[in-house]
C-alpha cells in the first residue's frame, strides 16, 4: 500500500495532461454487474471522475508531477546524451530521486534499488537496460523481457530487486501513455472485483504484464465518458478498487 501524497504540491491551475471537460454520465446499464459496482465505488469517492479535484489531489497529481520531472531530467534526448557520455551513475541517481518523491515503491524496494545501482556495474546495467526498455528497438514483449532480465541480474544485498513494482514503475513514470504500474496484491483484488481474468504470475513476465494492459484497456472503454487521459488514470481506478485505503 502507498500513502496519499498530501505533502505533494497540488497546483490547481496546472494541466495534468489534456482532457475534455465532461460530466460523468451513466454507463452502468451497459456494464457487467461487477464493473458497474466498481464504477460506482470510484464515483463515490470522486463524483466528477478523472477530473475531480480530490482525485487530482489524492491520485493523479503527484504521479503526473513525477512524470514531468522525468521528462525534464531524463527525457529521451537527454538520456541518450548521458549514456553516450557514460554518466551511468547520474542516470541512476536521477531515476531514484524522481521515484523517491512518490510512494509507489515500498521502502524495502527503494532500499534494494539504491543498493543495486550503488556500484558502477549496477548503475551501468540499470541505465542501459532501462533506456532499451523505454526507447529501444523491437516489440514490446521482447523489450519487457529484456528489461526484466536486467533487473533480475542487478546486484543484490539483502532484499530482492526483481519485484513487479520495481520492473514497472519506470515505464509508468517515463511514458504513462504506454506503460502501467503493477502492485500485485491490489491489482489482483481489483481484477477479482471487476470480474477480469487477470493472468498473474509472481515473477515478472510478459504474459502477466500484457494481461494487466488488457485490464487497463477494459477500464478505459468502460469509463471513457469520464475522460481517462493515460495509464495514470487507469492505474488509479484499479488502485481504488483493490486498496484498503478505499474500503
Amino acid at each position: 500500500m502507498y500513502a496519499k501524497m498530501s505533502a505533494m504540491p497540488t497546483t490547481r491551475s496546472k494541466s495534468y495532461g489534456s482532457r475534455r471537460d465532461m460530466q460523468p454520465s451513466s454507463r452502468a446499464s451497459s456494464l457487467t454487474a461487477q464493473a458497474a459496482r466498481c464504477r460506482r465505488k470510484f464515483l463515490h469517492f470522486f463524483p466528477k471522475g478523472y477530473r475531480d479535484e480530490k482525485y487530482v489531489d489524492w491520485e493523479r497529481g503527484y504521479k503526473w508531477i513525477a512524470h514531468e520531472r522525468w521528462t525534464e531530467h531524463l527525457g529521451r534526448d537527454a538520456y541518450r546524451r548521458m549514456l553516450d557520455e557514460q554518466r551511468f551513475a547520474e542516470i541512476a541517481h536521477r531515476a531514484v530521486s524522481i521515484e523517491s518523491r512518490t510512494n509507489l515503491l515500498f521502502s524495502f524496494e527503494k532500499m534494494a534499488l539504491r543498493d543495486a545501482v550503488k556500484s558502477a556495474a549496477g548503475a551501468r546495467a540499470f541505465a542501459n537496460g532501462l533506456y532499451d526498455f523505454l526507447h529501444g528497438r523491437g516489440a514490446d514483449e521482447s523489450k519487457f523481457e529484456r528489461w526484466s532480465e536486467v533487473v533480475a541480474a542487478l546486484p543484490r544485498k539483502q532484499t530482492r530487486v526483481l519485484t513487479w513494482p520495481l520492473v514497472t514503475v519506470w515505464g509508468f513514470l517515463a511514458l504513462p501513455d504506454q506503460h502501467i504500474f503493477l502492485k500485485p496484491n491490489v491489482t489482483r483484488l481489483a481484477a477479482e472485483a471487476y470480474g477480469y481474468d487477470f493472468e498473474y504470475q509472481s515473477r515478472p513476465n510478459w504474459c502477466t504484464y500484457d494481461s494487466l494492459r488488457g485490464f487497463a484497456e477494459r477500464v478505459r472503454t468502460d469509463t471513457r465518458d469520464l475522460g481517462p487521459v493515460d495509464m495514470i488514470d487507469l492505474q488509479s481506478f484499479i488502485w481504488v478498487q483493490g486498496s484498503d485505503e478505499y474500503d
